[in-house]
């Protein structure tokens, strides 16, 4: 398939050059599509139906066969060969049971090791005398070592898994995921099953997938184009609010009030604060005529905008022509026949410009922060009846900036800056938008990433125990509300593939203190995996305990405090242990990474040694985000856990 498309000869077909230059970057990207992955079968099952899909089965039409695989395949002559995960006709690979065969006789799972075919395992699902069984070959694949980034789970979906991926794009979706229940790789199949079902609209429109650090996004990136899918954009929350430069930290308290949901109404105060109703007419003069438009028929202009709730910008574009208009009116009452041409020069007339510079002057979004954050007055006539005194002082700076490039402007600012621009000019909107590790944003940031897709549709992904910021999501409801998305379907995923069972109980401990609400996940492992607390009296028994980790096959995770990772990471190097920082790639030769707490989210390790509990809860400025960081800390292992510390562990662990 491949060396067809290398084969094109399009110099004849296109009319001229950016048609070539565009057909040439689309067989590029066809080309990169279809590239080989070393370790990745074309198919990993098949599926023979009773009868035909979609023929009159009282008529006994014969069954068929379908291999399943990551990608559509065809032969030499365009007949298929594998069948893509997302058609229609694979679904019951993941949907159908001994309960509801979905009219499958058989379903073969095929087992790989290196892409090389090792094993195939047979289920007879219509067969009444065949008792259902766990499939071995899927417990393995679950369970088999976790090295370097990401992968998809095209083999091993569930079916409760399969629902949200499969769920249509005009509705959006909220999955609740504890660790290990495999939210991360759902939303990400979810992207490229509606690639495959809606890709021209969503050509057109967009799709990007928003996670909570850089890390991530690299643990993330290659699960997309290993499915071939090369056009998903991929960003941080930082990365869609950039209008200034972030060199500066809030205090947790400033944070908390500058995310709050209220400071949108602040905002919006200020920059319709600007109009300013006008007491002067406007006079046009034309030739020798001229044309006077009262103050009062300027005001009920004026109003008109208001009351429409359109965008600043969009409202200071209109005045001019509405004012125009206003002056072709009387044109016409004096029997002249004006065309749109003389509107546009009456817009651009001198007086009408500046009339609309007074009246409605243009706002500049970091400046109008700037003097929000700098001006205590400014702040004090905006924020009146909405933030208390206290709340004002709490974001006030202490020394106001001069410019907007000289301040120190800190995230939250910057998503303020953002909320500011989209009140003067509308955010462009995407087809379709993932939120990843939702549960972290504050209120101001889901209205940032409700911007992104106010004519799309979201998947938002999340766990309420891992919210590790003191403005963390306290409902799904609530945040959904906030990102514009309040009619969006919550679904639950409880049965935990990547945590062993022993680690995920444990881990579970901190739940009634960090969410009491929500359901423990249960593992469905079979291996209990290796797990151990141990006291230690230093970093060389820390460092020990990773080179015994590192005596297993896979991934090692080192996690600790962030203040304690420049210790260890000197231990390491003593020791002559090479290390990576959270993002990079493993290699056979460096299969430790060394990751700060605040890093570990949504990355996973074959082991992981955690260092001092205490710290980690202790690192964060309440108990309640610290107990939640631990909860984090503890689930990133997929085969095994060692515990270390040399002071107590915390009293809810025990």
């Amino acid at each position: 398939m491949r060396e067809d498309v290398e084969a094109l000869d399009i110099s004849d077909v296109t009319a001229n050059w950016v048609n070539a230059q565009i057909l040439e970057r689309q067989i590029g990207e066809r080309i990169k599509a279809l590239a080989d992955l070393s370790d990745t079968p074309l198919f990993f099952g098949r599926l023979d139906y009773l009868h035909a899909p979609g023929a009159d089965q009282a008529e006994g039409a014969e069954g068929e066969r379908f291999y399943i695989g990551r990608r559509h395949v065809h032969d030499a002559d365009g007949d298929p060969m594998v069948i893509d995960w997302r058609a229609p006709v694979s679904q019951p690979f993941y949907r159908a049971s001994k309960k509801d065969p979905m009219d499958v006789g058989l379903r073969r799972r095929f087992g790989y090791t290196g892409g090389e075919l090792t094993a195939y395992e047979d289920e007879h699902l219509s067969d009444p005398a065949e008792a259902a069984r766990t499939s071995r070959l899927l417990q393995q694949e679950i369970e088999r070592p976790r090295v370097g980034p990401m992968r998809d789970i095209v083999a091993t979906i569930q079916p409760e898994q399969d629902e949200i991926v499969r769920s249509g794009l005009g509705g959006s979706v909220c999955v609740q995921g504890g660790p290990g229940t495999g939210k991360t790789a759902v939303g990400l199949h979810r992207v490229a099953y509606l690639l495959y079902a809606h890709r021209e609209r969503l050509a057109r429109t967009g799709t990007l997938v928003i996670g909570p650090n850089r890390s991530f996004l690299h643990y993330i990136e290659q699960v997309l184009p290993a499915l071939g899918e090369l056009t998903v954009r991929q960003a941080t929350v930082d990365d869609l609010v950039a209008h200034v430069e972030v060199r500066g930290t809030d205090e947790a308290a400033a944070a908390v009030v500058k995310g709050d949901a209220r400071m949108a109404q602040v905002l919006r105060r200020a920059v319709y604060s600007h109009v300013t109703m006008p007491t002067e007419p406007v006079v046009v003069v034309r030739g020798s005529r001229r044309w006077r438009v009262p103050a009062y028929e300027l005001e009920e202009i004026v109003r008109e905008l208001l009351d429409r709730d359109i965008r600043y910008g969009a409202a200071r574009e209109a005045l001019p022509q509405r004012i125009a208009h206003a002056v072709l009116v009387q044109m016409e009452r004096a029997g002249e026949a004006p065309d749109d041409r003389v509107q546009d020069a009456v817009a651009r007339n001198s007086a009408v410009k500046a009339a609309v510079k007074a009246i409605w002057p243009a706002v500049d979004p970091a400046k109008l922060v700037l003097r929000l954050l700098a001006d205590a007055d400014f702040l004090a006539a905006h924020a009146d009846g909405i933030l208390s005194e206290d709340e004002q002082k709490t974001i006030l700076w202490a020394k106001p900036a001069r410019s907007v490039k000289s301040a120190k402007w800190s995230a939250a600012d910057a998503v303020l800056i953002d909320e500011a621009a989209d009140l003067v000019e509308r955010t462009h909107s995407l087809g379709h938008v993932v939120l990843d590790e939702a549960q972290d944003l504050s209120p101001m940031q889901y209205r940032a990433v409700g911007r992104r897709c106010t004519t799309g549709s979201a998947t938002v992904l999340g766990d309420l125990a891992q919210g590790t910021t003191p403005w963390a999501t306290r409902s799904w409801q609530e945040a959904l509300a906030h990102l514009g998305k309040a009619d969006a379907v919550i679904e639950e995923l409880t049965a935990g593939f990547r945590v062993p069972t022993d680690v995920i109980t444990y881990a579970s401990r901190l739940l009634p203190h960090i969410a009491p609400g929500l359901t423990p996940v249960a593992s469905i492992r079979e291996n209990p995996g290796f797990f151990e607390v141990r006291a230690v009296s230093g970093t060389g028994d820390v460092v020990a305990a990773c080179e015994e980790s590192l005596r297993n096959e896979g991934s090692i995770g080192l996690i600790a405090a962030d203040a304690r990772i420049p210790a260890l990471a000197e231990a390491l190097t003593e020791a002559g242990i090479p290390f990576l920082a959270p993002g990079e790639e493993t290699t056979p030769e460096t299969r430790l990474t060394l990751v700060p707490a605040s890093l570990a989210k949504g990355l996973e390790y074959d082991y992981v040694v955690l260092d001092e509990p205490r710290a980690v809860v202790d690192g964060e400025p309440d108990e309640r985000t610290g107990l939640r960081r631990l909860y984090v800390a503890l689930t990133r292992a997929v085969s095994g856990l060692t515990v270390t510390h040399a002071t107590d562990l915390p009293p809810q662990l025990a």
